[in-house]
């Protein structure tokens, strides 16, 4: 490896870094506005998906500049191939947070609804736990984080299918409740599909380190 290449892939790595922590951040916000119903957190989260947004564009223009400028093959590739995907998935992250703020907005605005058990503990967590392991698993190389990553996306997936059993008996039992739990099961499927997003970036270490493919493999995903 050229002295350029190294020094243009540390910085690449720092970059993603970077981007990782405003977009984990980001998510924090939205659960928060979620839970405290916080218009102020929730509104925070519109301002950071610019800054996101354009720090995306960034990585990615000096993904392709390294490709150009060279050639990188075997393991350097592999690593520019997973920064790019990655770079993506963090991207849809933030996206998927400026939705659940949106969600809180409308929420924070009508009478509060009785959350379902799990939604204020157990998903939180465990998505907070998730967003930041898989960050650490790219960084580190750590292959057995990234897994654990993967195998955490099956209890949000149990609780957000109680979720959608608990809110379906309360909007039978009162008709007032529908908009509001209808807000929330978004809500609920947008946390889900970022829990779905971490798993991406958790395959991809396990790809960029050990060449595995476990993308669509029995995980339970």
């Amino acid at each position: 490896m050229s002295n350029h290449l190294q020094r243009d892939l540390l910085s690449l790595k720092k970059q993603i870094l970077q981007l990782g922590n405003m977009v984990e951040i980001s998510i924090n916000k939205a659960i928060a506005s979620l839970i405290e119903r916080d218009q102020m957190l929730a509104e925070e989260v519109f301002v950071d998906e610019i800054k996101i947004d354009d720090k995306e564009v960034f990585i990615e223009n000096e993904c392709l500049k390294i490709l150009a400028l060279h050639q990188p093959v075997a393991v350097d590739l592999r690593f520019l191939v997973v920064v790019l995907k990655v770079n993506n998935d963090l991207e849809r992250m933030g996206d998927f947070a400026v939705n659940v703020a949106k969600r809180s907005i409308e929420l924070e605005k009508q009478d509060p609804i009785p959350y379902p058990k799990g939604f204020t503990t157990i998903i939180p967590s465990t998505i907070r736990t998730m967003v930041h392991n898989s960050l650490t698993a790219l960084v580190e190389m750590d292959v057995e984080m990234a897994r654990e990553v993967i195998n955490m996306d099956n209890l949000v997936d149990d609780v957000n299918r109680q979720m959608y059993v608990e809110l379906q008996a309360l909007m039978e039992q009162d008709s007032s409740m529908v908009e509001r739990a209808v807000a929330l099961l978004s809500c609920s499927r947008y946390l889900e599909r970022i829990a779905d997003l971490t798993t991406n970036i958790a395959e991809e270490v396990i790809f960029m380190v050990n060449g595995e493919v476990v993308r669509h493999q029995s995980t339970g995903l």
